[in-house]
């Protein structure tokens, strides 16, 4: 067998343990267009913020917009990216991804809107961060495990948010918007770029 062929033979099983693994078809378009959508979420905030008392309500409408539209950005860019590799989106590693992302997401969730109800305003971004960065370091170890550096950058910069109140929007932006595009970026280039050579 030449070396070539074992190179291949070898090259094949990994790829096979690993779609066996962990979800692989993660786009990194997803989370550059993420960044994008948290920019313009930070963008609306900050003019409702300037235009005098911003209501809550209207506040919160816009953060819950900005992560429906991430979320189905993302499904539908691994979808189309599992699709054309001939793969399934739903498989064991996709389902223990999001358990493992879902349990702190959810929980920071209902911890930032017990925070809201009593009016701590300056602690609300801090917490979506550091429990993003949590749900996101979660799941890594069942997709690529870059991802894990997101999300203890998202930890880092909530911890620095709750240092410095007042400016919340501000690490909110940084955090999810401009971390997202670099990470997207990253992604992209490490990962999809090199799936489509293929």
């Amino acid at each position: 067998m030449e070396s070539k062929d074992v190179y291949a033979e070898l090259s094949s099983i990994k790829n096979i343990m690993e779609r066996s693994t962990r979800f692989i078809s993660l786009s990194g378009l997803a989370g550059v267009m993420a960044g994008i959508y948290a920019l313009a979420g930070a963008g609306v905030a900050y003019q409702l913020l300037n235009n005098g008392p911003a209501d809550v309500q209207l506040l919160v409408a816009v953060a819950l917009g900005v992560l429906v539209i991430s979320m189905g950005t993302a499904i539908w860019l691994s979808y189309r990216k599992a699709s054309k590799k001939g793969q399934s989106i739903w498989t064991q590693s996709s389902k223990a991804l999001l358990f493992a992302g879902m349990v702190p997401l959810v929980t920071g969730g209902c911890f930032t809107l017990m925070i809201l109800s009593q009016g701590n305003y300056e602690l609300i971004a801090p917490c979506c961060l550091i429990f993003y960065g949590l749900s996101v370091v979660s799941a890594s170890k069942y997709t690529f495990g870059d991802v894990k550096w997101l999300g203890i950058l998202e930890i880092l910069l909530g911890l620095i948010a709750t240092l410095l109140p007042g400016y919340g929007l501000l690490f909110w932006a940084l955090g999810f918007g401009v971390l997202h595009i670099i990470y997207g970026t990253i992604m992209h280039f490490k990962y999809d770029r090199e799936s489509i050579a293929q």
